[in-house]
């Protein structure tokens, strides 16, 4: 009888500060609680760097040194004038278009607490330009490289351009210029899968930063439950 008591009130105490943090983990946002949810933000990033730093220091070791090669190859690149330049220009394009869609994928699916959704802004807006000019011009063939899409401070070329500009329709008849569907979506495909997997990205921080807070409240519960044990022992 003389160890009930105490196992009811640690219980207890379990069970209020499994609430409190299930209730400040609900209410925690970049609306509501800026400061404290960029802090944790923040540490979040750097405990991921220094276990990122520790793993390529301890198991990959060859992987840091190619990696390290390959930038200072890069580099002199950049800094060598020479025919390279050209090439170098447009793979810094192609970087960038890459690095854009996932960015805006990964900034839709974190969302920082402000509901951002980057479809509704870019991507949506961007096939739907696309597929409007395409039905003006009858022909697909708008762009001057797979990247002359929308992206920061930069409108696509094909946008502003009159259709005679492109040429003759391809695709007309008798019923005035229908581009089939098929003929559009290869155009706008490579923008929404590079999108797709910024969101599946974006997943991975909450859900590390959950796996987190999880194991260090179990932590804490298996500490309560070892106060509880030792207190029941001595009582």
């Amino acid at each position: 009888m003389g160890n009930t008591r105490p196992s009811s009130s640690h219980s207890s105490q379990i069970s209020g500060l499994r609430e409190k943090y299930d209730n400040e983990l609900e209410s925690l946002s970049l609306t509501t609680q800026p400061l404290k949810t960029l802090k944790y933000f923040v540490y979040a990033l750097i405990e991921y760097m220094k276990k990122s730093t520790s793993y390529l220091l301890a198991k990959g070791g060859w992987h840091l040194l190619i990696i390290t090669l390959i930038g200072a190859v890069v580099v002199f690149l950049l800094a060598m004038d020479g025919p390279h330049e050209k090439h170098i220009e447009e793979l810094r394009h192609y970087v960038w278009f890459v690095f854009w869609w996932v960015a805006l994928g990964v900034a839709s699916s974190i969302g920082l607490g402000s509901g951002l959704h980057t479809f509704v802004l870019y991507l949506g807006p961007h096939i739907a330009f696309f597929t409007i000019k395409a039905m003006q011009c009858g022909r697909v063939d708008l762009k001057s490289a797979p990247y002359d899409t929308i992206q920061l401070k930069r409108t696509p070329s094909w946008l502003d351009k009159e259709c005679s500009e492109f040429g003759p329709p391809i695709f007309a008849s008798s019923h005035g210029l229908r581009v089939p569907l098929s003929s559009i979506l290869p155009q706008v495909q490579l923008e929404a899968i590079l999108w797709g997997i910024g969101t599946a990205l974006g997943e991975l921080p909450p859900y590390f930063i959950s796996r987190a807070g999880k194991t260090r409240l179990d932590y804490l519960l298996i500490y309560v439950i070892c106060l509880e044990l030792n207190y029941s022992l001595i009582f």
